[in-house]
Parts: C-alpha cells; structure tokens; sequence
C-alpha cells in the first residue's frame, strides 16, 4: 500500500512536472502549474528567492510568470537586482532570459547591449564556462549546442534588433557573418530583408532563390519557403525607391575585430580578410568624406 502510494506520487510530480519539497520553490512551482494560480505563483517565487532557496530557479520561473502577466518590467528589476545571489555558472542563462525580457518590452538599444557582451565572452573563450558545447532545452527535449552553432544564433537575434531600429547595413553585416558561420533559411530569409530595404534587389533575389530551390539548411520548412517566395515578390520593384536616411554600421572596432578572429579559425578557406569587413571599411571611409 505504502508502495503504491509512493508510485502515485512519483507520478505526480512527473505529469505536473512539480520537484520534490516543502519549501517556497516548490510552492510556487505548485502554484503555477497545478493550482494555475500566476499571481500566487509570483508570491511564493519571492518567498523563495529572499529565503535563498533555488534562487536560480526562482528568478528564471518567475520571470516566465511576469512575462505571461504582462510585467517584463519587474522581471526585469527581479533579475538585475538579484542575479549576484546566483553562481558564475547560470549568469549565461540568466543573460538570455534578460534577452528575451527587453525583447518583449521592446528595450531594443539594452538587447543589442547584451548580445554583444555575449559575443565577447565568446571572443574571450568563456562562453559555456569555458566548455565547447552545453545542454539546451526546448519544448521539454534536451540537446547539445556547440559555440559555434550559439554565437550563429546570437549575430541572429543581434541583426533582427538592427532591423528593429531599422539599420539594415549592421543587420546585413551581422547577419552575412551568422550565415557564414552556420547557415540556415530563416537568417538568410532576414538578410534578404535587409538587402530588400536598400532596395539592393538582385543580391535579395539570389539569397532567396537558394531557400527556394532547398539549397539552404532549413529549407525543407514549409514556411521558410513560402517567406522567402512572399519576399521574392518584394523584390520587383523600380532600383530608384532607395530608403532615405539609412543608419550607420554602429559596430566598434573591438566587436568588428573579434568577429574576424573567429571567423579566421571557423573559416580557413575562405581569405583572411573577408568581403563583409572590406564592406564595413568602405562604408567607414564613405562616411570619412
């Protein structure tokens, strides 16, 4: 009896995904994912983080909750104010959490801020504490992510937040190097995008047409393709409707040089000084005049 009883606990926590416990954590995890209960939830994670237990933990779930509740500005406050109780070792994920944060909430100018001090932590070596792959976690399946493949991901996000502020030189930029890196039909389908929004339309055209004809990673997706057919109709348009005012490159010599350092070691067959960065120094000494 005891053991059945032992079973359907174990069973529980294993359909409710709920840890084991009786502390403030596992209160709020039972709030929110038993009871339902968000605002209770968002109590007991606060209980939790002031009484030290998970902390981690508790400041990453709560955040979810915020976020959920339409408060990414609290959680964003809970995590700048209390990620020096949490070891070295999750201040990475914690970063991306904050990332997801200012996404949200459209804090566009803080999310570029981050993402560069990613990459630099990954010029430095000490992305993944100084480790060459971790363990991701998306829709409950675990996987390994390998530098390479997270710093392809982050230039990504970082050129999506260019086009936000409608700088599609630095999209373009950071999202050429992402493709070199580890390609893939989603960032290809945004760097045509940006080409598309300096209405450098044939260069769009020859990105998009290796998503269509699956020549690209990804491009088996049913909806990458249709996006890159629904841009190749953008494309058609008359050379002289150029976008007036477009940003400058707002990348440093420093995130410039670093990204070269890498590629030289990610891409030894290709030359020494890649294209992108002649692209970059042409368009510095445009400025100069």
């Amino acid at each position: 009896m005891a053991m059945n009883s032992r079973t359907k606990e174990d069973q529980f926590h294993i359909i409710h995904k709920v840890p084991y416990g009786d502390g403030p954590y596992v209160r709020a995890k039972h709030a929110q994912l038993v009871e339902r209960d968000q605002e209770g939830a968002i109590v007991w994670f606060w209980k939790a983080i002031n009484a030290g237990d998970r902390v981690e933990s508790a400041l990453k779930d709560m955040a979810v909750v915020m976020k959920q509740l339409d408060r990414t500005e609290e959680a964003i406050e809970a995590i700048k104010s209390f990620r020096c109780q949490c070891p070295k070792s999750s201040q990475e994920s914690l970063d991306n959490v904050l990332i997801d944060l200012f996404k949200k909430c459209g804090k566009v100018d803080e999310q570029i801020l981050l993402l560069k001090h990613k990459l630099r932590m990954i010029y430095r070596g000490e992305a993944f504490n100084g480790k060459p792959t971790k363990t991701a976690r998306s829709h409950g399946k675990k996987f390994q992510v390998s530098v390479r493949q997270e710093t392809s991901r982050i230039l990504g996000n970082l050129g999506w937040a260019y086009m936000q502020k409608s700088n599609f030189i630095a999209a373009e930029v950071v999202y050429k190097k992402a493709q070199m890196i580890d390609p893939d039909s989603n960032k290809a389908n945004n760097l045509a995008l940006c080409l598309i929004k300096q209405a450098r339309y044939n260069e769009a055209r020859s990105v998009l047409q290796h998503v269509i004809n699956g020549e690209m990673p990804g491009s088996n997706n049913i909806r990458a393709r249709n996006r890159a057919r629904e841009l190749l109709n953008e494309t058609w348009r008359p050379t002289s409707e150029l976008l007036p005012g477009l940003p400058g490159l707002d990348l440093d010599d420093d995130f410039v040089n670093g990204l070269e350092k890498l590629m030289n070691v990610w891409a030894p067959s290709r030359s020494k000084r890649l294209p992108i960065f002649e692209q970059i120094e042409n368009f510095r000494d445009q400025i100069a005049c």
